[in-house]
């Protein structure tokens, strides 16, 4: 089976250096039974600015910007298997990863996190997953 381009117009596209060049990224992309959802961040979906200076908000803005990039696929947190996740602050771990729990209401994935900084200035979170049709 060749790749499959997903897209959801309830998330924004992200890889954007220059808002008048069209990103070079897909939101996701199907290869067999796995699907590969590129990063996400606590943007909003229409108009692409993000939405919060605070991590709490930031976190579940970038969930909801990931679930439905899941959705147009046809699946939710159940199918997700990975996630990579971006702090730019590591000390806001503690609250990150309630909001995370929060957010997942029980569903267990695998899950890296890491300090790094994101590329675009007041982007606090990023995180990327893949999903199983299986």
């Amino acid at each position: 089976m060749p790749k499959q381009i997903i897209t959801s117009p309830d998330a924004p596209t992200t890889g954007f250096t220059n808002q008048a060049t069209a990103s070079p990224l897909a939101q996701a992309i199907r290869a067999g039974d796995l699907l590969f959802v590129s990063g996400q961040g606590p943007l909003h979906p229409k108009t692409r600015e993000v939405v919060s200076p605070d991590i709490r908000e930031q976190t579940v803005q970038t969930l909801n910007n990931l679930k439905s990039v899941l959705a147009a696929a046809g699946l939710d947190f159940r199918h997700v298997v990975n996630m990579r996740v971006v702090l730019r602050n590591t000390a806001d771990f503690p609250v990150f990863n309630e909001a995370f729990r929060d957010t997942l209401a029980g569903e267990k994935v695998t899950r890296t996190c890491i300090g790094g900084t994101p590329h675009r200035q007041g982007v606090n979170v990023e995180i990327d997953c893949v999903a199983s049709f299986d």
